[in-house]
């Protein structure tokens, strides 16, 4: 899926890198390393808590954490700027069929409004029942507005959003492709990755999964079946998401109008998108929304959890292509005895990225770092748990293109219990991989390296 859309757009954006300014990630030694107060800065729908309320809701609300969370939760608002936000539901979903189901039956249930932001949109069995339930609910009179990237649906016909139109559906082609579409403001290598659903401006959903018939099967996640028997034909691809319910949905929301605006899409039609939520559940979450004209929040808030990780850190990436400093913050706390373990594409849908990220094996294997291949399933994931306490789902992954040149969304989760949620996640993962050695793997062949030497060229634009 992603390779034929990706030879597309680099072959459109190759002109465009020769004369584009090279935007670099924020230098780690910047990176606060000291809280500058005691207590993160909480926000609720009655705006800030003061510093006494504050402390008062996450002492209730992190009562079986160690001191560590509150010190961690305070670096990361130092570097992101981002509060914290109490009071949620946060269900996890894994693959496409469950996801698609979730997200479908919202849908249905909607009674306002529904916000769907999407890289793809496939015209597909998966995207065609979709795109049925969205045209229902808008005859319904339910106020329906989209989103979809002008790369991510290079291969959908026009058609295909035609009728969703014809239907009174809104529909926005994120920085299309077609410079004389958006005239004085091309930006071709600005993509929309987000992955963002919000119905009734009560529920919301986000992580890595795109409206596609990719994702129609589910993968060996909890299933019986081994990887060495299984039938890759019939595996589908691994991926994460997940629904919130509470207050952290307005930022969700707010994330998605944002760039309605930004793609000077016109007025949204007019419906309550931001209703009173109140709280209803104990989670504690900071929503991550990253554009192009930011400081790569997303990327310090990992540097940050990895450089506080005391035990472990657990990442599952789709498409991993670090920087030096992620690499040298993975190697450091292994060095310090943390369990770094890394879950990463054995099956890959673009081998130019899995390659570029494997030039990176030698250098990690050697400072201690665990890597693990998933077999069999495309992996799409891209998630992260540190120490048991810090979690993070969305749609960035661990590359420059994230972290410099789209539009992502992250959410990261504070709290003892979703992460124990997500370290079984991780264990059922590692479960249907294959441990790569530092041994065999200096035995790979000559033409791996060639393909590793080749993807690291591209590794700022991939």
């Amino acid at each position: 899926m992603k390779n034929k859309r990706l030879t597309s757009f680099l072959g459109l954006l190759a002109f465009v890198c020769v004369i584009a300014s090279c935007k670099s990630l924020p230098n780690a030694d910047s990176l606060p390393d000291a809280p500058i107060k005691r207590t993160p800065s909480v926000a609720t729908q009655r705006g800030m808590l003061d510093a006494k309320q504050a402390s008062q809701l996450l002492s209730k609300r992190w009562s079986n954490a160690t001191a560590d969370l509150k010190q961690l939760a305070v670096l990361e608002e130092q570097a992101t700027g981002a509060p914290l936000i109490p009071g949620n539901k946060v269900t996890l979903l894994f693959d496409g069929p469950a996801t698609m189901r979730d997200m479908m039956d919202a849908a249905r249930n909607a009674k306002t409004s529904i916000n769907l932001e999407t890289y793809i949109f496939d015209q597909d069995p998966v995207g065609l029942e979709f795109a049925d339930v969205l045209i229902a609910k808008r005859r319904e009179g339910v106020v329906v507005n989209i989103m979809a990237d002008g790369v991510g649906t290079l291969a959908t016909p026009k058609e295909f959003f035609e009728r969703l139109r014809a239907a009174g559906i809104q529909v926005v082609i994120f920085n299309p492709v077609d410079p004389t579409k958006r005239p004085g403001n091309w930006q071709l290598n600005n993509r929309d990755h987000r992955k963002i659903m919000i119905v009734d401006g009560k529920v919301g959903f986000t992580g890595g999964i795109n409206i596609s018939e990719t994702y129609a099967n589910s993968s060996l996640f909890r299933s019986k079946k081994k990887a060495s028997t299984a039938d890759s034909k019939k595996v589908g691809w691994r991926d994460t998401h997940i629904r919130i319910e509470g207050p952290a949905v307005a930022t969700l929301q707010w994330a998605f109008i944002d760039n309605w605006v930004r793609q000077d899409a016109g007025e949204l039609p007019q419906v309550d998108y931001f209703p009173r939520l109140a709280p209803v559940g104990d989670k504690v979450l900071r929503v991550l929304a990253t554009t192009p004209d930011r400081d790569s929040e997303i990327y310090k808030s990992l540097m940050i959890a990895m450089n506080e990780s005391k035990k472990s850190i657990h990442i599952t990436s789709a498409y991993f292509v670090p920087d030096q400093q992620i690499v040298d913050a993975l190697i450091a706390a292994a060095k310090r005895g943390v369990d770094v373990k890394l879950v990463l594409p054995g099956v890959s849908d673009h081998d130019l990225i899995k390659y570029a990220g494997q030039a990176f094996y030698d250098q990690l294997l050697s400072g201690g770092v665990k890597i693990f291949q998933l077999q069999v399933a495309v992996l799409h994931a891209k998630t992260a748990v540190i120490d048991g306490i810090w979690s993070t789902i969305g749609s960035a992954n661990i590359d420059r293109r994230s972290f410099i040149h789209n539009y992502e969304l992250n959410v990261v989760v504070l709290d003892p219990a979703f992460g124990r949620d997500m370290e079984s996640a991780f264990n059922e993962d590692l479960r249907d991989s294959k441990e790569i050695t530092l041994e065999q793997w200096q035995y790979r062949p000559w033409k791996d390296r060639f393909r590793e030497w080749m993807g690291r060229l591209a590794e700022y634009w991939i």
